[in-house]
C-alpha cells in the first residue's frame, strides 16, 4: 500500500532523577554525600533510508517514544540514559508540526541520520551540592521532561522530470517504455492510483528519474479526482513534461491551458517550473495529420510552427520555444509510446533538460 502522509505523537524520554544518597561504610565515620546523577533520556532520531519508498511502517503507530533515563544511585552511580528512537523514512521526507503547521525537517539525502527531538537532560545527585554550610544536603535534581508534540510526516517523491496530464493520455505507457517502471497499463481512466518512479537511461553513464502521477483534471487543485493527492510529488522535479492526447475528446489547447491552471493554482512552485509537451497517441495518424494537428495546436496557443515536428530525428535545439524566464514550453514533440515514434529522441531531450536544470543549480 502506497502511504505517503501520517500523522503520529513523538515523544524523546524524560531525564532520569539525580540520587539523594550519603556514603555508609564500616570504621567511616564521616561519610558524605555520595548520590549519582539520572540518566539522559533518549533522544529522537530520523533516518532516511533509500531502500524505504512509502511511510507504511509508521501507519497505525500512534505514538512514537524514546525511552526515560534511569535514576542515579548511591556510591556515585550515574543512572544509564535512555534508549534512543529511530525513525525510517524514505528520502523526500518532511516532517512538520501539526498545532504549528511549522516544518521541522526536510529530508532530501539518504543515509542521512538527524535528531528530531533532544532527550531530557538527567538530573544532579545530592553529591553537587555539598558545601562549608551544608554537609548533608537532602536534594537532588529531578530530571528534566523529553519533548512531545504531534507531527505529521509526508513524502514528495524525488524525480527530475514529473509526467502531468489528463487520465489515460499514456504517462504509464511512456514510462513502462523509457525506464524500468512496469505500472499497470489499461484502457480506461484512472488506472494510476499511486505515483510511480522509473529510471531513464541515456547516453552511455547518465541517467535521470521520471515521475507518474494520477491524471489531473478540471477542480483538481480543489481536491477532485486523484490527481489533487499526488501533485506535491512533482513539487521537487526540475522539469515537467506536459502529455497532450491528440485523439482525446477534450480539445488539446483545452487540455494545456486545464493543466497550466491546476498547476498554477496548487502550488506557485509548480506554476514556475520548466515544462515541455509531448502530444501522444500519434499511431494512427499520418505524417500529414500529424504535422496539421500539432500546428494548429500550436497556433492555439500562441507558439509559431517552425519544422516539420512528425519526423522521427529531431535535434532538441530545433524544438526550443521558451527560455528560462519565459512560461512558454521548451519544446514540443508528437510521440507514440506503443508504436515507439519519437520515444528515443524524447528520452535525449529530456536528459539534456535534466542536465540543464542541475547544472543551474549548481552554480
Amino acid at each position: 500500500m502506497f502511504i505517503d502522509r501520517v500523522e503520529l505523537t513523538v515523544s524523546s524520554g524524560k531525564g532520569g532523577a539525580g540520587a539523594v544518597s550519603f556514603w555508609t561504610e564500616k570504621f567511616v565515620a564521616q561519610g558524605g554525600p555520595d548520590g549519582g546523577d539520572g540518566g539522559r533520556g533518549g533522544s529522537v532520531y530520523v533516518q532516511v533510508d533509500n531502500n524505504t519508498d512509502t511511510l507504511t511502517a509508521l501507519r497505525g503507530r500512534h505514538h512514537i517514544k524514546a525511552k526515560n533515563g534511569r535514576p542515579g544511585e548511591g556510591r556515585k552511580k550515574y543512572g544509564k540514559s535512555g534508549e534512543d528512537a529511530v525513525i525510517v523514512v524514505p528520502p523526500g521526507t518532511q516532517i512538520f508540526d501539526v498545532e504549528t503547521g511549522e516544518m521541522l525537517l526536510d529530508l532530501t539525502e539518504a543515509g542521512v541520520k538527524v535528531k528530531l527531538f533532544e532527550g531530557g537532560k538527567g538530573g544532579l545527585g545530592n553529591m553537587h551540592f555539598k558545601n562549608s554550610s551544608n554537609q548533608r544536603p537532602t536534594y537532588a535534581q529531578p530530571g528534566l521532561p523529553g519533548i512531545t508534540k504531534q507531527v505529521r510526516f509526508e513524502m514528495k517523491l524525488i524525480a527530475d522530470v514529473g509526467l502531468v496530464g489528463y487520465p489515460n493520455v499514456g504517462k504509464s505507457t511512456l514510462i513502462s517504455v523509457l525506464s524500468n517502471a512496469r505500472p499497470e497499463i489499461a484502457n480506461y481512466e484512472f488506472t494510476t492510483l499511486v505515483p510511480k518512479l522509473g529510471v531513464v537511461e541515456f547516453n552511455d553513464y547518465d541517467a535521470y528519474v521520471m515521475a507518474d502521477i494520477p491524471g489531473i483534471i478540471e477542480g483538481a487543485s480543489e481536491g477532485r479526482g486523484l490527481g489533487h493527492e499526488f501533485l506535491r510529488h512533482i513539487e521537487r522535479t526540475g522539469t515537467l513534461l506536459f502529455m497532450i492526447d491528440a485523439s482525446n475528446y477534450r480539445a488539446m489547447d483545452y487540455q494545456y491551458t486545464t493543466l497550466l491552471e491546476e498547476l498554477e493554482k496548487y502550488s506557485s512552485v509548480l506554476g514556475k517550473k520548466a515544462f515541455g509537451i509531448a502530444i501522444t497517441k500519434i499511431d494512427a495518424m499520418s505524417t500529414d495529420e500529424v504535422n496539421e494537428v500539432t500546428k494548429e495546436f500550436l497556433n492555439s496557443i500562441g507558439l509559431k510552427p517552425n519544422i516539420n515536428l512528425a519526423s522521427y530525428h529531431i535535434n532538441s535545439e530545433y524544438l526550443s520555444y521558451g527560455n528560462d524566464e519565459s512560461e512558454s514550453p521548451r519544446f514540443v514533440l508528437p510521440i507514440s509510446s506503443v508504436s515507439h515514434i519519437n520515444t528515443e529522441p524524447l528520452r535525449y531531450i529530456l536528459g539534456d533538460f535534466v542536465k540543464q536544470q542541475k547544472s543551474q543549480l549548481e552554480k
